[in-house]
């Protein structure tokens, strides 16, 4: 699995080979049933140490100010290079993970792509242009798809963990950051533990030359970017480092925006990942233990403490518990940190921005 950050890459580098993209199926569309992004708000808050303290009923915005446009990261289990367009368990899972909660103030669309697969990650076979150029090119096309036919001139929130961030940094620098009126009607790109770059020292001029770091939760058109360790970052970590001359990952705190330590609001499904599959293992080798109430959500605050660190040069976002909430190991490989936990350790944070940036928009005249 240690290729995966070279071989996303690669496949970004090659969508000018980009073949004739499929039609675009969604996994997650407003009114489309079943809908994995849509399981409901209801949400029992924990303690750090995980006593049940009340239960909680978030109401959603209605009608939803904007729309989340989500890619998801590297999950299919099918035995090929490239997944094909069938909805499988991990999908649904990982939408609900990563994506539903954005329901409570966005209309949430979540394309399928023939990504990669964990298959062709994690094997030594060479994979051709066309495998490398598919995922970009799906998406691409999901994009134009949703522009044309679903937004009408609404702002909107782009979000990717993994994969789906590598596969959003070249679509952004594409599509969204050259096209002034496309760019307009960007609120904010979250893009996970996918090593977005800046110059070293300043909020952009890596992979966006207009798209800037976000540093409140006030300012549109911005970027937020983490990736997750709770201990020293390995000289090998496949998170937090660039080899490019005068680049620097970029490390967004959503507690703190604009610098320094703050605690961050973790929130979690009760239901398990898809059981069997590879991401459940790896979320089991985290070592914690996950709430299970018969709300929809479970949420943790006040456990987890988190600042953006660049000790020995790798720029990730550090936490540490507090109050006796519970230390997660590296998964799979202390190579990952705490990749698993990227989308879901600060998620409140992260919707609750989210609201913040629709207000100040809609307070600039925004439709």
């Amino acid at each position: 699995m240690p290729l995966i950050a070279g071989a996303i890459a690669a496949c970004l580098a090659l969508a000018a080979a980009t073949p004739a993209a499929a039609r675009t199926a969604w996994l997650c569309r407003p009114g489309q049933l079943p809908d994995p992004c849509t399981p409901g708000l209801s949400t029992t808050v924990y303690s750090p140490s995980l006593t049940p303290l009340r239960v909680v009923h978030p109401r959603p915005a209605t009608p939803p100010p904007v729309d989340c446009f989500y890619v998801y990261p590297t999950v299919s289990q099918q035995p090929r290079s490239n997944a094909n367009l069938h909805i499988d368990p991990e999908e649904r899972s990982i939408a609900l993970y990563q994506a539903a909660r954005y329901s409570q103030y966005c209309r949430v669309f979540v394309p399928m792509y023939r990504q990669l697969t964990l298959s062709a990650i994690s094997s030594l076979h060479t994979l051709t242009p066309a495998e490398l150029a598919l995922p970009l090119s799906d998406v691409r096309s999901a994009f134009r798809t949703y522009l044309i036919r679903y937004n009408h001139g609404r702002r909107f929130v782009l979000i990717g963990h993994s994969q789906g961030t590598f596969v959003l940094r070249e679509l952004i620098a594409k599509d969204v950051d050259r096209n002034p009126s496309v760019r307009r009607r960007l609120l904010s790109a979250i893009l996970l533990g996918g090593n977005v770059l800046v110059k070293r020292g300043r909020d952009v001029g890596g992979d966006f030359k207009h798209i800037p770091a976000c540093r409140s939760s006030a300012q549109l058109s911005c970027v937020i970017a983490f990736s997750t360790f709770d201990g020293p970052v390995p000289r090998r970590s496949l998170f937090g480092r660039t080899k490019i001359a005068g680049m620097e990952v970029l490390c967004t705190n959503p507690a703190a925006l604009a610098g320094g330590a703050a605690i961050v609001d973790p929130i979690l499904p009760s239901e398990p990942f898809a059981p069997g599959t590879l991401i459940a293992a790896g979320i089991k080798l985290l070592g914690l233990t996950q709430p299970a109430p018969p709300t929809t959500w479970a949420s943790l605050p006040r456990s987890y403490r988190a600042r953006c660190s660049s000790v020995g040069g790798a720029s990730v976002l550090q936490v540490s518990a507090l109050n006796g909430a519970q230390t997660a190991r590296p998964s799979p490989t202390p190579a990952w940190g705490l990749h698993l936990l990227d989308a879901n350790i600060a998620l409140g944070n992260l919707v609750a921005i989210v609201r913040s940036e629709a207000a100040a928009f809609a307070r600039a005249g925004g439709p």
